[in-house]
């Protein structure tokens, strides 16, 4: 036997006290989880209806009520931003807005927030729950945030904060196999004896085991093949000793000094430890007054972990807030909220039993019943059943008793049908789910902008839930940023990826040649309240993509956006990627080929300025030659002409000698006789 540890002791005297105050919670979420399950009815309620020759099948409403709301609220990863509070702090916001995204990818955010919001729906209250995973990163650790069932947390009942915020503490039970213990903390498991090198039992062997369980027990009938924690048992598991593992996270104020540089006016916070080695290394800068300091007290979140008798860690974490963090439902001003599910049942068992009637007045109507008049059965009404049966049967009766004859089945009233859909309608209100998000077609108006219009209508009281989960995502971000300021001490990459497919990439605790700046963020550790965390709100909800589609059509058609914007938003078609890279590439082919075009109009024009210049170019040299065949004509005519007149001037004087030699012999004729006028004249001619 050891003996047990004081913090051990008072952490189980506030587990019991805390435990048996939610008595009556965990039976109605009990319950609420067997509905949402479809186990409506106990085995008293079935046992009846059966006696009753009545169907024991529920018609379900509430689950899939339950699983809409799901993919409503979780349609989309929340989009976390860091806003600064100072104007220096501006280039930081970016940078935590990609840790904090970092975070959310590589814990599975989703699928966590997912099931909180499942909790949140079917028992009243989900837990989301941020860590340092000292294991990842080859063991340097690193942020991280996970589910946890609403039963392993123990809230005081004094609580009046709807997120806890004013809570004495609270208690995580973890219940564990030995293996699983000794895992966890080694240091409790069998050890190496130095001297002897015998293994010895280690502490594990002298602590109290536990023997109760922390999940409530089904109250209603499994009436389907769904079974839940408290109904599967591994009987390897239960043939374990069991321990319980209670973390208790506790608030404390923690000393805290802000360092002054007298000369430069910096400041820094330092922790109280952090402060004593300053002030020892620099204690003539005290003295000179050239450091000044303030101490102050802050509000740190302290956890102490027990097991049984002994206490198996002890530590303050660097975050204000509890890093388990609640998301309430329908708030009842204590730390116990009801669900939709909770409110639902009454309708939904009303629902059971209208379809119960319904079932019952079906089956009665489809098997004919025979009215016999009594002594009408001359051979016995065994007989006669067994002849009425047979289609070729002579039947003989009394027909002075009267004949048998079948009474018409009386039909359900159509009131009883609309109270069922009356039921239906009010378990989908209750829960916020219009008709028309569960794709009833005949609810829907006959225009696409109008269905659009009604869902934007009907999901308003979702939205204020929705209002609520944002709220605790909220808290969730600005936990992780503390812790993130806490543990990322050293150089640190971080990624995200976008919508586009286009990375976000930082890198912390180093020089950017860059910019000439160092992305520090340890130096300001202790700063929690450096930044105001937040999430974009109704980033979570569901967008309708023929809605959006439809919205860049029109802005195509304006020219506001280009056919690539409209293509990214089409949500028929999948290869998006490759039908943008092709479009680039014709694109650029597109515009290779305008350039080409304009090499060409330019070689046209000079093509066809030199045709222009060719063909000048060719007119001067047809008239130049035009010109000197007209010389050579001019000059051939010219010297055809003084060789014509040359010939005929010898004509003429050849005629003219001829002439002359003529008329001498005809003077000589006339010899002695007188010569005419006329003659004179020729010869003088």
């Amino acid at each position: 036997m050891i003996d047990k540890d004081p913090r051990a002791e008072y952490n189980e005297e506030l587990f019991k006290r805390w435990r048996d105050a939610r008595d009556e919670w965990d039976a109605v979420a009990r319950k609420d989880i067997d509905f949402y399950l479809g186990n409506h009815f106990s085995s008293g309620e079935s046992d009846e209806l059966q006696s009753r020759n009545q169907a024991d099948i529920p018609m379900d409403r509430v689950s899939p009520a339950v699983e809409k709301m799901k993919s409503f609220m979780t349609a989309r990863p929340p989009v976390f931003t860091a806003l600064p509070r100072e104007d220096s702090d501006g280039k930081m916001a970016k940078v935590w807005q990609t840790m904090l995204g970092s975070v959310w990818e590589h814990s599975d955010g989703d699928s966590h927030v997912k099931q909180a919001i499942h909790d949140f729906s079917t028992v009243g209250i989900g837990y989301l729950y941020a860590y340092v995973d000292r294991e990842a990163d080859m063991g340097r650790g690193d942020v991280r945030f996970t589910h946890i069932n609403p039963f392993r947390v123990y809230v005081p009942p004094s609580s009046r904060d709807r997120w806890f915020s004013d809570a004495d503490g609270i208690i995580l039970s973890t219940i564990l196999t030995g293996e699983q213990l000794v895992n966890l903390y080694p240091e409790i498991g069998p050890q190496m004896n130095e001297e002897t090198g015998e293994l010895e039992s280690g502490i594990i062997e002298d602590l109290s085991t536990f023997q109760d369980e922390d999940y409530p027990d089904a109250q209603n009938k499994t009436s389907r093949e769904v079974y839940t924690p408290a109904e599967v048992k591994d009987y390897d598991y239960w043939r374990e000793n069991k321990y319980q593992v209670l973390e208790r996270f506790y608030k404390v104020k923690i000393p805290f000094y802000r360092l002054i540089d007298v000369e430069s006016g910096e400041e820094s916070i330092l922790t109280e430890e952090e402060f004593n080695i300053v002030f020892e290394e620099r204690s003539l800068d005290f003295e000179m007054n050239r450091l000044a300091y303030e101490a102050f007290m802050q509000t740190r979140v302290g956890v102490t972990a027990s097991c049984a008798e002994i206490v198996l860690d002890e530590y303050v974490l660097n975050i204000s807030d509890y890093p388990i963090i609640p998301f309430p439902n329908n708030w009842t001003e204590t730390p116990y909220p009801r669900s939709d599910v909770s409110r639902a049942i009454p309708m939904q068992r009303l629902l059971n039993k209208l379809w119960s009637l319904a079932l019952s007045h079906a089956q009665a109507s489809a098997g004919l019943k025979l009215l016999v008049p009594v002594g009408s059965a001359i051979n016995g009404l065994d007989q006669l059943e067994r002849d009425w049966a047979n289609p070729n049967a002579v039947i003989e009766v009394d027909s002075s008793q009267g004949e048998p004859h079948y009474p018409a089945p009386t039909p359900l009233a159509s009131e009883f049908y609309r109270l069922i859909q009356q039921c239906e309608f009010y378990i989908d209100f209750v829960f916020g789910i219009p008709e028309l998000m569960h794709g009833v077609a005949d609810k829907a108006p006959e225009t696409f902008k109008g269905t659009q219009q009604m869902i934007a209508l009907g999901s308003e009281r979702s939205k204020a839930k929705l209002r609520d989960i944002e709220h605790s995502i909220v808290k969730l971000g600005r936990i992780m940023y503390a812790l993130c300021k806490q543990q990322y001490t050293y150089k640190k990459y971080f990624r995200t990826a976008q919508a586009n497919n286009d990375l976000n990439e930082v890198t912390v605790n180093f020089y950017d040649d860059a910019t000439q700046t160092i992305i520090d963020i340890q130096k300001d550790k202790n700063n929690i309240e450096q930044h105001d965390v937040r999430i974009v709100p109704g980033s979570t909800l569901p967008t309708s993509k023929y809605a959006e589609l439809n919205v860049y059509l029109e802005a195509y058609q304006l020219g506001i956006v280009d056919k690539l914007e409209v293509l990214k938003k089409n949500p028929e078609i999948f290869d998006k990627e490759g039908i943008m890279k092709r479009f680039g590439e014709i694109e650029q082919l597109q515009g290779a080929n305008a350039q080409l075009q304009e090499q060409i109009k330019n070689l046209q024009g000079d093509l066809q300025t030199a045709r222009r210049e060719s063909v000048a170019d060719k007119k001067r040299v047809e008239v130049q030659k035009f010109k000197s065949r007209l010389d050579s004509v001019s000059s051939d005519a010219k010297a055809d002409r003084r060789v014509n007149a040359n010939q005929l001037t010898n004509k003429v004087m050849l005629e003219s000698e001829r002439l002359k030699s003529a008329i001498a012999q005809q003077r000589e004729a006339l010899v002695g006789g007188d010569v005419s006028p006329a003659m004179e004249e020729i010869e003088t001619s």
